[in-house]
């Protein structure tokens, strides 16, 4: 399955869960519902996935951790805050180059209207 077309299942499955249960829950909710939906049509989804850090080829377990991978391709953060702030898109961009990602979402289901709150981030992987 390619990269847009995982994209696009998230986004339709995030637009029915928020329509569902509209915003102002915790994230913890939105994240386990989410995944939840995933996984039941038959995709696989990795939860809270670590992501170690390289530095002069010593790896170092930092702390940081994808909300959601889908089918080892997409980087699901989830949020669920009345508004984003920049450094969210600067994470998950960070998230994709050090996992080797290509594709990132940045879901905030705080958001009253759920499309103000789907952003595509995309690495630019080097050749």
């Amino acid at each position: 399955m390619r990269h847009n077309e995982i994209a696009r299942i998230i986004v339709d499955t995030a637009f029915h869960i928020h329509k569902t249960l509209g915003p102002g829950l915790l994230e913890s909710v939105y994240h386990e519902i989410l995944k939840y939906e995933l996984e039941s049509i038959g995709l696989h989804v990795a939860k809270e996935v670590p992501i170690p850090v390289t530095w002069k080829q010593v790896t170092m377990e930092l702390g940081f951790r994808a909300d959601l991978i889908v089918e080892e391709k997409v980087i699901v953060e989830i949020k669920s805050l009345e508004k984003l702030n920049p450094v969210h898109s600067k994470q998950l961009l960070t998230y994709l180059k050090i996992a080797d990602k290509r594709l990132g979402l940045l879901v905030n289901f705080g958001e009253q209207l759920i499309k103000n709150g789907i952003h595509r981030i995309v690495n630019q992987l080097e050749e």
